[in-house]
């Protein structure tokens, strides 16, 4: 996992999540402690924030955990101060148990698998999303990475992050390779990189994937952490398996959790079982007072649902959901109600516009079955012997566009009916696809959309209560509907008065809706009026003169040193995604999921 990584942070002020990679310079160590207070300050303001809450489907933040992979970050204290974000990093995480930590000991120094954990040297240059039409300065970290056979080694997502070169070394050699990502699932934060050079290859053995480990299970972590340049080899056991958050992207899939050291450059590194076979990926960590050596491997289950979903597509698609909010029905006056004889089944509570359930699902409905699995009033079901699981289990184990039956009681009547499943849609992503986002100037007024990378860049404050809440529970209403921006406002001649304007929702041109920003950049292409007439919210308005604002365009992109006043995919024509005879017919904020619908305890969307 990536110290390097995205800031993220948690209502809990005790807890943070955070990405294990190593870290050795002297800056990165200083500025771990001073991001200490930092972190906790912004615990403290999330605590009684509504922005703090949880979003809807893919939780975005998640409680204690963190992403352990891109190491050795060499960057300027600054910058490593907001990619620490809430990380706790003090002397005593800095600290190993010799016990656990075992380096090129014992009877596994010779052993064949470790061959196969190669070290992971990634240079990173993510956007500037507050200044779209740049990028931030470049770092490097550093991860683990292990061979799968085929010229292609698996790692983490994180760690390969907005990567702009990616190279690899062996144990014991002292060569780098150049690697290509082939794919990367943010939601499940795997990678799949090649290695072309023959010479890497040489000699070399893949690991061989093995099955999903039973409790109390011994376990070993294998990777290049904090503390050394060598490999690094800790141990533990199984401690519990279970669906769980995965931090990097914002999902929850099968997870294991183990009592053996994950630290800081140990992500992307493989686990082993008793037998020498590889059991998952270490990605994450959960740092807490309360609690201790509590570590999160990725299950060789989701590892092979990564891995077919590419060979099926050419790329990776994603895992899918069935877009609802669901219930759980441990009432027995309310099973009563709703007419369910016996004690089972979720409550359907809210369909999502986007999803092909909002077609057949009513709210109201209430699903007692999946594919022929019977579905607990908890909204778990059976998992191998003796064991429950949450019921989403069921639907990541599908691949986009399959098709799932349902059995559902809709007002007392038992019914089955067929659901097909694809990735969700984000009205306010968590990655941008392509890594750089979409712009548009307009005499000095920078259009951008909303993303949680420019939510966090930005810090909450100066984003606005009203507008966070609408980021964190609105839904799309159709796939590619955007909540568009003015990020801020280039001060110049044209756009006097508006110079104190940043962070507000643009809702509509000259009377017309906007749907994205591509949809924004075609009406005032195509406007012949006068005015250019955007409204925002609370009926706020922002007008300029056409044929000034087109004339002062290049002064501005000159003065300010911008190369272009658009992104390049607004270049495009522009394809409307409703068709032109359709209209929207309210706000995306107009009826947000409340902030009850987000708990971990009684309501999950699957």
């Amino acid at each position: 996992m990536a110290i390097a990584v995205a800031n993220y942070c948690f209502s809990a002020v005790t807890s943070s999540v955070k990405f294990s990679c190593s870290t050795s310079s002297q800056r990165r160590l200083a500025t771990s402690h001073t991001s200490l207070a930092s972190a906790n300050h912004k615990n403290q303001n999330f605590k009684n924030s509504p922005s703090t809450s949880i979003s809807s489907t893919t939780d975005r933040k998640f409680p204690g955990r963190s992403k352990d992979g891109k190491g050795e970050t060499e960057r300027s204290q600054s910058t490593a101060f907001k990619s620490f974000g809430t990380q706790r990093k003090d002397k005593k995480e800095f600290q190993f148990d010799s016990k656990e930590q075992l380096s090129e000991s014992g009877n596994l120094q010779d052993a064949a698998f470790l061959n196969a954990v190669v070290k992971v040297y990634c240079t990173h240059t993510a956007p500037d999303y507050s200044l779209p039409w740049q990028k931030q300065r470049q770092y490097t970290s550093t991860g683990s990475a292990f061979m799968i056979g085929d010229g292609k080694l698996l790692t983490n997502a994180h760690c390969v992050e907005h990567y702009t070169q990616v190279k690899v070394k062996r144990r014991g050699d002292d060569t780098k390779y150049v690697a290509k990502v082939l794919a990367r699932g943010v939601d499940c934060d795997i990678a799949l990189l090649s290695v072309e050079s023959e010479e890497f290859w040489k000699d070399a053995e893949p690991l061989c994937l093995g099955h999903l480990p039973c409790l109390q299970d011994a376990v070993t972590v294998v990777g290049y952490p904090l503390g050394g340049d060598t490999i690094s080899v800790t141990k533990g056991v199984v401690s519990r398996i279970e669906v769980t958050s995965y931090a990097h992207g914002s999902s929850e899939l099968l997870g294991i959790q183990i009592d053996a050291a994950i630290n800081p450059g140990n992500s992307g590194g493989p686990a082993f079982n008793d037998k020498g076979e590889c059991i998952g990926v270490a990605f994450q960590v959960y740092r807490s007072e309360e609690v201790e050596n509590i570590g999160y491997v990725i299950p060789t289950t989701v590892v092979s649902h990564f891995l077919s979903d590419y060979e099926r597509n050419g790329k990776y698609t994603g895992f899918p959901c069935l877009g609802v909010l669901l219930q759980k029905l441990e009432n027995p006056a309310l099973r009563t109600c709703l007419k369910v004889p016996s004690n089972e089944g979720v409550l359907v509570r809210r369909v999502e516009p986007t999803s092909d359930a909002n077609n057949i699902l009513k709210e109201g409905d209430v699903i007692v079955s999946f594919d022929d699995v019977r579905v607990g009033s908890e909204g778990t079901v059976p998992f191998r012997s003796n064991e429950r699981i949450a019921f989403r289990y069921l639907i990541s184990q599908k691949f986009a566009g399959d098709v799932a039956e349902l059995g559902i009681i809709r007002a007392g009547t038992f019914m089955k009916v067929k659901v097909v499943l694809n990735p969700r849609v984000h009205l306010v992503p968590y990655h941008i696809d392509g890594g750089q986002p979409s712009y548009l100037i307009i005499a000095g007024l920078v259009f951008t959309p909303l993303s949680e990378p420019l939510i966090e860049e930005e810090c909450d404050d100066s984003i606005g209560l009203k507008l966070l809440a609408k980021a964190r529970y609105s839904l799309a209403r159709f796939k590619g509907e955007q909540m568009v921006i003015l990020s801020q406002v280039l001060a110049n001649e044209v756009s006097i008065g508006y110079e104190d304007m940043s962070n507000q929702q643009v809702l509509k041109f000259n009377g017309t809706r906007i749907k994205n920003i591509h949809h924004l950049a075609h009406l005032v292409d195509s406007c012949k009026d006068k005015y250019l007439v955007f409204e925002f919210e609370d009926n706020y308005l922002a007008v300029l003169e056409r044929e000034a604002a087109v004339a002062a365009s290049s002064c501005i992109l000159k003065d300010y040193g911008i190369p272009s006043e658009r992104s390049s995919d607004l270049l495009e024509p522009y394809v409307d995604p409703l068709g032109e005879n359709q209209a929207i017919n309210q706000d995306s904020g107009d009826s947000p999921v409340s902030d009850l619908e987000i708990g971990f305890d009684g309501l999950k969307w699957a």
